[in-house]
């Protein structure tokens, strides 16, 4: 079966993540990742993509960027990524590959999902178990978006913005955000949406990038279709 195209639109939030080749780690020690973070701040600037959150794993990237321009995508990750490697083959004697082949990306639907999408880049460390809580861990745009830490790379969202009337209020209503459990479908939803290469929203977005690029394209659920047990047992 064929791969789906990626789609990219000027304007529209994506989510790209990225993995080690083999899902092998792709960073080693502290400098790798302080490197990486250089990388993207170079690139991001070079392809005038706005970046709002991003978590650095030890085998994986997310990134959720708005680019102004759609062609601009696949030039920031090339960038990004051969910078990246090249650093990383100097560093450990290596050669070969580190990342996957194909990046994985979904369009995003900002006023329905993109601040859940923040959530759930700035929380994989706590899902890992790597740490209780999102604060705690160095390689993430929490520090910045939750708790005011300087990151010139970071753009804040308009949505961000309208959270509070300044700063302060803005940060405080994030943080409120991640009292409460990041709701079991948004994830699944997140999840399939990047595994099929498909957008993130409801059914109005799907029409208007079927309208745009004359596709249709929506996260379907893979095998059979499952039985409602709730609505069957009512």
């Amino acid at each position: 079966m064929p791969r789906r195209s990626r789609i990219h639109l000027d304007g529209v939030p994506l989510h790209i993540v990225q993995r080690g080749h083999n899902r092998e780690p792709c960073f080693f020690a502290e400098d790798d990742y302080s490197s990486y973070l250089h990388w993207l701040g170079e690139a991001l600037t070079e392809s005038g993509c706005a970046l709002h959150a991003y978590v650095l794993m030890t085998n994986h990237v997310h990134l959720l960027i708005t680019p102004t321009k759609a062609e601009a995508v696949p030039k920031f990750i090339i960038s990004l990524g051969r910078r990246y490697v090249q650093y990383i083959n100097r560093s450990y004697r290596r050669t070969g590959t580190l990342w996957d082949s194909r990046y994985k990306s979904s369009l995003v639907q900002a006023e329905t999902y993109l601040l859940a999408c923040q959530r759930y880049i700035e929380l994989n460390p706590v899902r890992a178990a790597m740490v209780e809580d999102p604060a705690h861990y160095r390689w993430t745009s929490y520090r910045a978006n939750g708790l005011g830490q300087p990151d010139a790379r970071l753009s804040p969202h308009p949505l961000y913005r309208a959270l509070g009337r300044d700063n302060e209020e803005q940060r405080a209503a994030y943080r409120a955000l991640f009292r409460a459990h990041l709701d079991r479908a948004a994830i699944d939803d997140i999840r399939l949406a990047l595994k099929q290469s498909q957008p993130l929203g409801n059914q109005r977005f799907y029409a208007k990038i079927e309208q745009m690029t004359g596709i249709r394209r929506e996260a379907k659920p893979r095998g059979r279709p499952r039985v409602d047990t709730a609505q069957t047992l009512s």
